[in-house]
Formats: C-alpha cells, structure tokens, sequence
C-alpha cells in the first residue's frame, strides 16, 4: 500500500460526525434496537448499545468511501448507525452468533 493510499485509509477510519460521544451512545442505543427489531434479534439493551455503536463505526466507515460522513447530523448519523448494526447482526448469525 502507497504512503497516500494509506495516509486516506487513516483518515477515513478517524473521521467524526458532528453528534459528538453523548450523541454517539443515543444514536447507537436506537440504532442497536431498530437493527434488533429489523433482524428479530433478542439480545438486550446494553447489547443493542453496544452493537449500535460498532455499527455506527462499522456503517460510517464503509459509507466514508462514497459520501462525507464528517458532515452529517444525527439522520444520518443514525441511517448509518443502522445500516451497520444490521450488517453487524447479520455477520454475527452467519458466523455462529447465537441465533434469537
């Protein structure tokens, strides 16, 4: 990998949205159980946290390659936090996650 490809690589991964940690935890507690609901998946709600906000991670940076996420509000920041819980849940029934 060349020294730009990987510089862009860096900051896709760290670039932040404008909601900020608080809003960060919100987004990724709705996004984790609309995801949950979505997939019709029982974990919980420390769980629907928690895979909320990876899923925000895991949504952002796949979307970092085609929009700016830097510049989106809590809409967008919440539509990418459940594209990516859903994709989270779904890679965790795939691989041997328990199934709910």
């Amino acid at each position: 990998m060349n020294p730009i490809a990987a510089t862009e690589f860096l900051a896709r991964s760290a670039t932040t949205t404008s909601v900020g940690w608080i809003g960060y935890i919100i987004i990724g507690a709705i996004a984790g159980w609309l995801a949950g609901m979505i997939m019709k998946a029982k974990y919980g709600l420390v769980t629907d946290i928690v895979v909320g906000v990876v899923g925000a991670l895991i949504g952002g940076f796949l979307l970092s390659f085609f929009l700016d996420t830097a510049s989106g509000g809590w809409w967008f920041t919440l539509f990418t936090a459940v594209l990516g819980a859903v994709i989270l849940l779904w890679l965790v029934r795939m691989f041997g996650g328990r199934r709910a």
